[in-house]
């Protein structure tokens, strides 16, 4: 019997413990359980803003309101209003931050700008764009076609588009007006027949005050502009080549100019006249006595002091009778060349009247002064020679009369 109780407690026991409920709050009593709690906000988690975080401070004793400005507007709102400042609102530092980001976006672009080369929008599409590699670049509205700084542009232009359109180059240097001072035309030769549209290019350059760059390659056309754009706020003497002081090295590299004359040339020709002044004057002779100087350096150093920069095509002036009938009526073909053979007879009768000065000939005639010099030389030795003899002579004779 006590067997059968004690089963019959551990069933009821096991019946209390099953039955145990497990009671959901409802939505309403998760709300005001929450509301009641107050948690204090921790120090650690960031707010939102900054005017969220330092709200506090302005109703510390240590906050003290700003100045009052002295403009009327706002000293009307600070008479009119009773409160020393006005609270900062979340609006307010937006904006703030969105001007501040805008600026330095906008000085930002400036900054990138100064360093690019700003490219028109007429542009696009142009291969030229894909070889522009050193050099940032850009599309902006510009009136140029490539600017290049803040005083220098170019325009780009085709030769193939030129024929196709003449006048285009004339307006295009006419919308830039004269607001920069260096005006590059850059000219891609992209033709074959290049005399005839070239010559039109170079008119219109020059007419308006340009700067003609011809370039044979897409590659070429771009390497200029990147060049122009580096050396933008440089010097012009960076380009200068560095020249020595002293005067050797002058005379050395202005004398070196001329064909076949080299350094060890230049110093006997220092060492024998003195200074380049005296190596224009001499003569041929004169050069010819230097050693080491041969024939042909002799010709070239005289023909270089000495020949016209500008070479006249006719030696002897123009009938005015022929000039007039060819100006009035064209001659015949026969009546040409007769007048031809009666110049080349003419110009040969005088080249025979006025025989040319060569290098042998000059070299030859100062020869023979130097033979004559000294012949007279010689001649002087045996006069004084026969003077001093007759003289002893005379002298003995004198002695022996004496004695």
């Amino acid at each position: 019997m006590e067997g059968v109780e004690d089963r019959e407690r551990n069933t009821e026991s096991d019946t209390k413990k099953k039955k145990v409920v497990i009671t959901i709050p409802s939505y309403q009593e998760v709300l005001e359980t929450t509301q009641s709690k107050s948690a204090t906000p921790s120090l650690f988690a960031p707010s939102q803003t900054f005017s969220q975080a330092f709200a506090f401070v302005k109703s510390s004793e240590f906050y003290s309101p700003p100045p009052a400005s002295t403009t009327p507007s706002q000293s009307l709102q600070s008479s009119d209003s009773t409160a020393a400042a006005r609270p900062i609102n979340q609006t307010d530092v937006s904006s703030s931050s969105s001007s501040a980001s805008t600026s330095a976006v906008a000085s930002a672009s400036s900054t990138q700008n100064r360093n690019a080369i700003l490219v028109s929008h007429r542009q696009k599409g142009n291969p030229l764009l894909k070889h522009i590699r050193n050099v940032r670049w850009a599309f902006a509205d510009v009136v140029c076609d490539f600017l290049l700084g803040q005083s220098s542009c170019a325009l780009y232009l085709s030769l193939r588009y030129h024929l196709l359109h003449p006048d285009y180059l004339y307006y295009r240097i006419r919308e830039l007006q004269k607001t920069f001072k260096l005006r590059v035309v850059l000219c891609h030769i992209d033709v074959e027949d290049v005399v005839k549209p070239l010559l039109e290019v170079t008119k219109t350059s020059l007419l308006h005050e340009c700067t003609l760059l011809c370039g044979w390659s897409l590659e070429e056309c771009g390497r200029y502009l990147e060049t122009i754009k580096v050396y933008e706020n440089k010097p012009a003497d960076i380009i200068q080549g560095q020249m020595d002081t002293d005067y050797l090295s002058r005379l050395t590299h202005a004398l070196t100019t001329v064909r076949h004359v080299n350094k060890t040339d230049v110093v006997t020709l220092g060492t024998t006249f003195g200074s380049l002044s005296h190596i224009m004057d001499a003569s041929m002779e004169d050069l010819a006595r230097c050693p080491g100087i041969g024939e042909r350096k002799v010709k070239r150093l005289y023909d270089t002091f000495h020949e016209p920069f500008k070479r006249v095509v006719s030696s002897g002036p123009a009938d005015p009778e022929t000039s007039a009938r060819n100006n009035a009526e064209p001659c015949p073909v026969s009546e040409d060349k007769e007048l031809e053979e009666k110049d080349k007879e003419g110009e040969s009768k005088r080249k025979k009247k006025e025989p040319e000065l060569t290098v042998k000939s000059a070299l030859s005639a100062a020869f023979a002064k130097y033979g004559d010099k000294v012949e007279k030389m010689n001649k002087k030795l045996t006069e004084k020679s026969n003077g001093e003899t007759s003289t002893a002579a005379t002298e003995a004779e004198t002695e022996t009369g004496k004695c």
